[in-house]
């Protein structure tokens, strides 16, 4: 705009200068001289006020984009994230269908639970009739978005991540709606990691590679809540929430008691090298159960977990876990059992020991398939008490899959799995689960 007006000026001037030229000299030679002396002072003015135009430009248009980052991303664009202010934000995920044939021996599962969608080894059926179903979804799909911003000579982060696993909105019967999940929503800074995400007390690096959502869950530590976790070095320590579930005098069902006055304590040691690494994580907790004036009674609860995944030559590696405990409960299995039962005649809390893990071998095969097997179980010593009150108390969950997995172009990989599962009781009822799947996820 400036520019435009300086050139307007300029036409002026020169037009008012032309006639006053003329009057003065009848020397054509004499108004060009004049009118060149004009134009050359008004150039460097010109010019003076261009640069000076340029800066304001520059400016305005800040000026400009400033309410814009606030909600767009009109910075820095890279393939590492985008620019949004002095923030670098990342979108990740991927988008996964699941196609599920399912052989129950013993019964079936509600075509609204969660266990039709991956395995969870306490809702095997045991006692009914056989029957096979087929499942198709694509509930596993999720969205993650992470922040990073220079703080001194800090960094803080910040992830949030969902998928729409277990949602109680949405059906079969038209559109397949269902809600978010929350799954992880922390944020990191100068070793602290605050929010929701995976228990310190397991290691995510030796889950085995699956087709389907899950695979081994019997005897895996697993695990996602709200915690404050300190890391330095090798050593993790942390507060995780402290929710306990428990057998009621009944023998049999649960409660699900989260009046505990202390959190759950996790410290855990991180062993790094050119073999893979491994990892020896310890928890105590409280398990209390509080009934108004009835019973109010707490016992104590700890396990530890020793897990990893070890190279084995080239490119083959085997993923285990091994935790033993008492009222470990929640924390392995899926919840296959509880923390502890009520004991009806003292009206006391017991803790549940229990033992398990498991084993997977992965072996590559060229660069884009690689083959997966393994095995996993777990085993409750369940109190005198309890099974005399409820003979049909889990005993053990154990399974096995081999899984066959394909990348057919860049981050689009299809599956193959088949896996067989079987649950036990203490009076020696079992019922087992077969369920052969096939998948297709891409990555983003």
């Amino acid at each position: 705009m400036r520019k435009s007006l300086k050139l307007i000026l300029l036409a002026g001037i020169a037009t008012s200068i032309a006639p006053s030229a003329f009057a003065q000299s009848s020397s054509i030679e004499a108004r060009l001289q004049a009118m060149e002396a004009q134009i050359a002072v008004l150039k460097s003015e010109l010019a003076a006020e261009k640069a000076k135009g340029e800066s304001d430009v520059i400016l305005l248009e800040q000026r400009i984009m400033e309410p814009l980052a606030v909600g767009a991303p009109t910075g820095k664009v890279s393939s590492s994230g985008f620019q949004v202010g002095d923030t670098t934000f990342k979108i990740g995920g991927y988008i996964d269908l699941d196609a599920h044939v399912t052989h129950l021996s013993d019964g079936a599962i509600g075509s609204s639970s969660i266990a039709r969608d991956f395995y969870i080894p306490s809702v095997t059926p045991i006692g009914g009739e056989s029957t096979t179903v087929t499942d198709f979804t694509a509930q596993a799909s999720r969205l993650s978005i992470s922040a990073q911003r220079d703080v001194g000579s800090q960094k803080a982060t910040a992830h949030l991540e969902m998928d729409f696993l277990g949602s109680a909105q949405g059906n079969e019967r038209v559109s397949n709606s269902y809600s978010p999940r929350l799954r992880r929503a922390y944020l990191d800074y100068n070793g602290l990691r605050i929010g929701q995400e995976w228990s310190t007390f397991q290691n995510t690096s030796a889950i085995p590679e699956s087709a389907s959502f899950l695979a081994l869950s019997d005897g895996m530590v697993f695990m996602r809540q709200p915690m404050i976790r300190y890391t330095s070095g090798n050593f993790q320590v942390a507060l995780e929430t402290g929710n306990a579930t428990i057998t009621p005098s009944a023998g049999s069902g649960r409660i699900e008691a989260d009046g505990n006055s202390i959190p759950d304590v996790i410290a855990r040691y991180n062993l790094k090298g050119d073999y893979g690494n491994i990892s020896v994580a310890g928890i105590g907790r409280q398990l209390r159960l509080e009934t108004g004036t009835a019973i109010d009674d707490s016992t104590f609860g700890y396990g530890v977990n020793v897990a990893g995944r070890v190279k084995v030559g080239e490119k083959s590696d085997i993923r285990f876990q091994a935790a033993a405990g008492e009222g470990m409960g929640r924390y392995i299995g899926l919840n296959a059992l509880n923390g502890a039962a009520l004991n009806p005649t003292t009206g006391e809390l017991e803790a549940i020991p229990s033992y398990g893990g498991y084993v997977a071998f992965r072996q590559p095969f060229g660069d884009t398939a690689r083959f997966n097997i393994g095995y996993s179980a777990l085993f409750a010593d369940n109190p005198d008490f309890l099974t005399a009150l409820n003979p049909a108390s889990t005993k053990s969950v154990q399974s096995g899959y081999a899984a066959l997995l394909w990348d057919i172009a860049p981050k689009i990989t299809m599956g193959a799995e088949l896996m067989y599962g079987v649950k036990e009781r203490e009076n020696g009822d079992d019922g087992s689960i077969t369920r052969a799947t096939f998948s297709t996820k891409y990555g983003f």
